[in-house]
């Protein structure tokens, strides 16, 4: 069912009929927009409200998914039916009938007549939104050091106090590995790092380098079982944090966070090389570099886990959505798992074993929703609400993706041999418990 009110100039499409337009299929939701127009089932559960000229304005400058996120995270779009920390409801209604269309020249006319020309002169987007990537040369080329840098910091250095209130006790920004239906967020992530440490066949007195270590829950997991565990991040905050977890913990003599980028590591032979969700913000191109770095690291015989968000195929673009470049992971890339493995095969890694976690990323999302809806007004307080409503929708877009199949999960276990093909004796088959 439509409705339209305070129509005032016959001829001219009211804002529900402008939403209409540009739509195909029935609507899943209810619209409300404030010129007094509705659309869509009046007894739908879920919708969104155009709730300022300013959200005309972002969605009519640009059309899709970039002006709909402005228009969101400046707060000229509103959910109903959801919480802005976890709309997943939402979105996932949106996802199963709408698609975009345009609309036929004569109707598109009708269209900017009716909203006004002011409405398609471009405005500043919200003070959250990255440059475009054209505009980050600034930064330095593409996965630069500098520009690495800068987008790590973009995405991690948010607030540590705002990622203590999302992610959980485990600090982890990572997928957990849920043992069961039942398992709660901090079970699944312990368990995450027990199938890591025992893919990676660690023992006491070996060394481990963590890459990517974020606030070194891996590098505080292994130096508990006596593991001597280097972690490296180029997130300043992130650093801070970790050195302060593992001195809190008397972890000192077999720990450290280094604030840096991987590439500075001097040591080698390690006996393990974990890259927990590193591998995205690498770049593809680099990742014949990427391995090979890794892979001059290791002692013969060890062992190389890598753990990252892939494509369920190997022929899409790498590149990421407008949203999730300018909002989320500025400079992000992503590939299908065959890619990573071939990219390790070829810098003579032998790739053992890999499986896909996808399902269990959907449930960390799930929970890490959860824990935003339940810490909303600390998280606000802490970041302010337009970067809260980036994480929520952030999130619960990416448990739809994960869930749908457009992203997955993987993790890719490889040794490094010698130059006979021996690999040091390894169990010939799976040694860890799944």
């Amino acid at each position: 069912m439509t409705t339209f009110r305070d129509r005032t100039e016959p001829g001219k499409l009211s804002l529900a009929e402008v939403l209409q337009a540009f739509t195909s299929g029935r609507l899943p939701v209810k619209f409300t927009a404030y010129d007094g127009s509705t659309s869509g089932p009046e007894d739908a559960a879920v919708g969104l409200r155009l709730a300022s000229p300013r959200g005309t304005t972002y969605l009519a400058t640009a059309p899709g998914e970039l002006g709909l996120a402005r228009a969101y995270v400046a707060g000229d779009i509103e959910p109903l039916g959801v919480h802005p920390g976890d709309p997943y409801d939402l979105l996932r209604a949106l996802a199963d009938k709408t698609a975009i269309k345009r609309p036929p020249a004569r109707v598109l006319a009708n269209v900017i007549g009716s909203i006004g020309l002011e409405h398609l002169v471009p405005i500043a987007p919200p003070p959250q939104e990255a440059l475009p990537r054209w505009r980050r040369i600034a930064e330095g080329l593409r996965h630069s050091r500098n520009r690495d840098a800068e987008a790590i910091h973009h995405h991690y250095d948010v607030s540590n106090a705002f990622y203590e209130r999302v992610l959980g006790a485990s600090m982890t920004y990572t997928c957990a590995c849920y043992p069961d239906g039942q398992a709660t967020l901090e079970e699944a992530q312990d368990n995450k790092y027990r199938l890591v440490f025992e893919k990676l066949r660690l023992k006491p007195g070996d060394r481990l380098l963590d890459v990517g270590c974020g606030w070194g829950s891996m590098v505080r997991y292994a130096a508990r079982r006596g593991v001597r565990a280097v972690g490296v991040t180029l997130s300043a905050e992130q650093a801070a944090w970790a050195q302060r977890a593992i001195a809190d913990e008397g972890l000192s003599a077999l720990a450290e966070v280094r604030h840096g980028d991987y590439r500075d590591v001097r040591e080698s032979g390690f006996d393990a090389v974990s890259s927990i969700g590193l591998t995205e913000h690498i770049g593809v191109a680099n990742y014949p570099a990427y391995f090979a770095f890794l892979q001059a690291k290791m002692r013969t015989g060890a062992l190389l886990l890598n753990h990252c968000i892939t494509r369920p195929n190997n022929r899409a673009g790498a590149t990421a959505s407008f949203f999730i470049d300018r909002y989320v992971f500025p400079d992000g890339e992503l590939t299908g798992s065959g890619r990573i493995i071939a990219a390790a095969q070829d810098v003579g890694l032998e790739v053992l074993h890999e499986e896909n976690l996808r399902h269990h990323y959907a449930l960390t999302l799930r929970d890490w929703c959860a824990n935003l809806v339940t810490h909303w007004d600390e998280a606000v307080a802490e970041v302010g609400l337009p970067t809260a409503r980036v994480w929520g929708l952030y999130m619960a877009g990416s448990r739809l993706g994960f869930e749908s199949n457009v992203v997955q999960l993987h993790q890719v276990l490889a040794v490094k041999l010698d130059d006979r093909g021996g690999d040091g004796g390894l169990p010939m088959r799976p040694w860890w418990t799944p």
